[in-house]
């Protein structure tokens, strides 16, 4: 297979390496040379870029080829699932606890790949998968895509239950009701209640919310330790996929009239309010039936 990977960041290169470990022709498109790479003769065109970029380069994407999305947030301009940008091609997205540096490690991992064509998804599932690198497939594209962008929230504040120093047993809670929101609303949207208990859904919540190099856990942290958003941005220095994807999840969720404690918390802290507040909040709800 011929395939353009568009995104220099870690996951497009550690994408890059499985699909070259795997045989295939790969060529890194980084910018500005995103517009001079090979789409006319691409099987394949990936694009692992932040969300809010994804639209421009999309724009750049020139050829036929079947798109492969591994961005991981919605778009901010429009609200809407960055799938639903892609027009006249077909298109799967992926998504799954796939920390870059360690699928760069070879170290073992798993994924599921979506579409609505399953033909795609078939095809890039022997395309991928290798004895490190497990590839599921589903039809689920709502599900798949829901579970990518809302997850990176619920790691912004379980990294301020680090920050605050606040213990295990309420980083366990405040996940565990994270995946009850990113159900929630997903099911609200259309999405199976199957995909939130599976690799996009429980499996990168957790992997977000725990690995240590996690961005947006460790915005999360250093937000909760004093630091502005910017501030944790910059310290950081990459993308923080949740602190743009909050205000738009936080819409989203109130035009199909869907409640999200967490995310309207987690939008409330960037806006000013003191973790310890939002802390509190979230405690004193009413209690009411699991």
């Amino acid at each position: 297979m011929r395939a353009v990977v568009v995104g220099a960041g870690a996951w497009g290169t550690a994408f890059s390496h499985l699909l070259r470990d795997r045989g295939h022709d790969v060529f890194q498109a980084r910018r500005p040379a995103i517009a001079d790479a090979p789409y006319a003769e691409a099987d394949l065109v990936v694009i692992a870029v932040p969300s809010h970029a994804f639209r421009e380069v999309l724009g750049s994407v020139g050829g036929s080829a079947p798109v492969l999305s591994l961005a991981k947030g919605l778009d901010p301009a429009s609200g809407e699932r960055l799938s639903t940008l892609v027009t006249g091609r077909p298109v799967a997205v992926l998504s799954g606890p796939n920390m870059a540096e360690e699928v760069l490690a070879g170290l073992p991992g798993a994924t599921v790949i979506a579409s609505e064509d399953e033909s795609l998804a078939l095809r890039l599932q022997d395309a991928i998968n290798s004895s490190v690198f497990r590839v599921y497939v589903n039809d689920d594209v709502v599900g798949v895509e829901l579970c990518g962008a809302a997850k990176n929230v619920i790691a912004l504040a379980a990294g301020g239950v680090d920050g605050l120093g606040l213990g295990d047993n309420a980083k366990a809670a405040l996940i565990t009701r994270g995946l009850v929101e990113m159900s929630r609303l997903g099911e609200a949207a259309g999405a199976s209640a199957d995909t939130f208990a599976g690799l996009a859904g429980m499996g990168d919540l957790m992997v977000t919310c725990f690995h240590p190099s996690g961005r947006n856990r460790r915005a999360g942290e250093l937000i909760a330790r004093g630091a502005t958003a910017d501030e944790a941005r910059a310290e950081i220095g990459r993308a923080v996929e949740g602190l743009t994807t909050a205000p738009v999840l936080r819409d989203l969720s109130r035009r199909i009239g869907v409640e999200l404690p967490i995310t309207d918390g987690v939008c409330a802290v960037l806006g000013g309010m003191p973790l310890h507040e939002l802390a509190e909040s979230l405690m004193g709800r009413r209690p009411t039936e699991e």
